[in-house]
Parts: C-alpha cells; sequence; structure tokens
C-alpha cells in the first residue's frame, strides 16, 4: 500500500486499530486495487468495466434497485432495453470504482492531456462576485473525477458522506486530501457557509434522498420524490450563486468538463419551485446519457404519504 494512506492521522492508536482482522479482508482488498492504479490508464479503465460485470451479477440486492429505478423513470422502454441500459451502468460503475482509486493513489499527471474544458468562465466569473460559488453537480459515475479535473483548474470544497467504515473513510479522507480544497461533512451547515463566505467554490449534489427532513416532494424524472431544499437554502443565506457542471467520458480514454452558466432567478421564495428546477436540470442531464447516474441508490425510498415503497 502507498505510505500516505497510512500518513496524517491524528491518533497512532487509532492508524494502529486498523491493523485488527476485522480490517484484513478490506486491507487485502486495496491492496489489489493499489496494484491495478499502477498499470497504464487504459487498462485500468478496461478492469473496471469487467469489474462492473461481476458487480451486475454477483449483487442481486443493488441490481434490483437498480432495475426498480430505471422502470420507474423510464416506463417508455421496453422490458430489453431497460435491461440493456443497467448493464451499460454497471459497466461504468465498475469503471468509476477503478477511477476513483486512480484519482486517490495514482500519479496526478496520469489524466494530463486527456481533460477538455467548457466554460469555466463561468466558474471563475461567479467567483468574482465574492460570495462563493455553490458548485452544483450529482451522482454520476464520474463523481470523483471532479476533484482532479475541474479542481486542477478551479479548486473548490466538496460536501460528502462520511463512510460507516472507518478504515475506508480513512482510506478516502487521505486519497482526497493530495487534490486542492478540503471535504466538508454534509451535516456541517456552518462550515458550508464559512466556505461561501470565504469566496470559496463548495461542491453540493442535491440529487438523493435523505427522508423527509428539509425536504419537498417534486419530480424526478417524472417520478415524485424527496427532494431536499437545501440548494436554495444555501444559496439564500450565502448569497452564493449556484453554478452546474457535469464530467463526461469521451474516446480514447478521456474526459470532457462542461461548466454551465449560473443559474439566475435562483433562489426564489419558493422551495417547491427551485427543488423543481434543480431536478429538471438534473433530468435534462441523465438523459443525455441515462447509463452514466448512479441508479444503485435508494432514489425513492422516501415515498410520498400513503404510498408504498417501490423496493
Amino acid at each position: 500500500m502507498p505510505p500516505h494512506t497510512m500518513s496524517n492521522d491524528s491518533s497512532n492508536t487509532r492508524e494502529l486499530s486498523f491493523t485488527a482482522p476485522r480490517f484484513w479482508p478490506l486491507w487485502v482488498l486495496f491492496g489489489f486495487l493499489y496494484l491495478i492504479t499502477r498499470l497504464p490508464l487504459a487498462v485500468q479503465q478496461k478492469i473496471g468495466r469487467v469489474t462492473g460485470w461481476f458487480f451486475y451479477h454477483l449483487g442481486p440486492r443493488r441490481r434490483h434497485i437498480a432495475t426498480v429505478n430505471i422502470q420507474l423513470c423510464f416506463p417508455e422502454l421496453s422490458e430489453g432495453q431497460q435491461q440493456a441500459l443497467i448493464k451499460q451502468h454497471y459497466e461504468l460503475f465498475g469503471l468509476s470504482l477503478i477511477e476513483t482509486f486512480a484519482v486517490w493513489w495514482s500519479d496526478p499527471d496520469l489524466f494530463t492531456g486527456r481533460v477538455t474544458y467548457e466554460g469555466l468562465e463561468n466558474l471563475s466569473g461567479a467567483l468574482k462576485k465574492g460570495n462563493g460559488v455553490l458548485l452544483l453537480s450529482g451522482h454520476f459515475t464520474t463523481l470523483e473525477m471532479a476533484r482532479p479535473l475541474l479542481g486542477e483548474k478551479i479548486p473548490f470544497d466538496m460536501v460528502y458522506r462520511p463512510h460507516k467504515n472507518p478504515l475506508y473513510e480513512h482510506i478516502m479522507s487521505n486519497g482526497r486530501q493530495r487534490w486542492k480544497g478540503k471535504s466538508i461533512d454534509r451535516r456541517n451547515v456552518r462550515e458550508m457557509l464559512r466556505r461561501l463566505k470565504s469566496n470559496h467554490a463548495v461542491w453540493y449534489g442535491p440529487d438523493q434522498d435523505y427522508g423527509r427532513k428539509h425536504s419537498v416532494f417534486v419530480p424526478f424524472m417524472g417520478v415524485m420524490a424527496a427532494t431536499v431544499t437545501g440548494t436554495s437554502r444555501l444559496a439564500k443565506i450565502s448569497g452564493a450563486p449556484v453554478v452546474p457542471y457535469v464530467i463526461r467520458r469521451t474516446e480514447n480514454n478521456g474526459y470532457h468538463v462542461r461548466v454551465f452558466p449560473e443559474l439566475t432567478d435562483f433562489p426564489t421564495d419558493d422551495a417547491e419551485q427551485d427543488a423543481t428546477r434543480i431536478n429538471q436540470w438534473f433530468e435534462e442531464q441523465i438523459r443525455q446519457q441515462p447509463e452514466d447516474y448512479l441508479w444503485t441508490h435508494r432514489r425513492f425510498k422516501t415515498p410520498p404519504a400513503g404510498q408504498d415503497r417501490p423496493y
């Protein structure tokens, strides 16, 4: 394993605790993944796609979640088309796992020359206003690529959900520390606002189901979904403009980063209207490349009153 995966920890006791037998299987997995990140990028990506095939066949629970999501969001597709879309998604899902560890462990120059950009001036221009920027995106399979690709041009902080496994959280935190910007626990709203006040760009992904609290029910891909109102609340409190972006994979193992103009007339005084607008943006991006969205997440686990959970 690379030395940095066990460094920068404030407690030697905590590091030693990771040698406990319950962590051994995870260490073996990390060791195998580390070896993969030593390979050329093209080989890594081929391994990633094969990895997705294994996840598809060996993970029935997540495959069921993805199947239900696709059925709800794309009822116009035949059963065969829906299954084909799910398999395409798993291929990119496996690829994203390998990319994630490449971002954490590989040579930072691995992606040099493989990236094209569009609209960077939209983000830099929004930052010139001095109120920070809410950098809006969602849980696409290219999520972890944002730090080395977009963050290399314009650094930003990232709001994230800490992992339940302490060893995985430790590895992830150290891996992300290689890149510019800070990681902020999604529960730490004060820190988000503090960073915005300091004129930082802060990544925020409001497209997951976090329950009824601080959520409204508005359409997401044609389905009524619990949608957090944090985007408009943070924008209203901080005065930060909201700038969306998306990262797409391109031919020859490349990537394209597109930063959109900031949302105009946002936020409003209507939380449902704002949440609907955000979800419409997600839908536009998802429909352009539906296999690239994280369908294994239980996006509709919190149904409107009187409805059963679909999973």
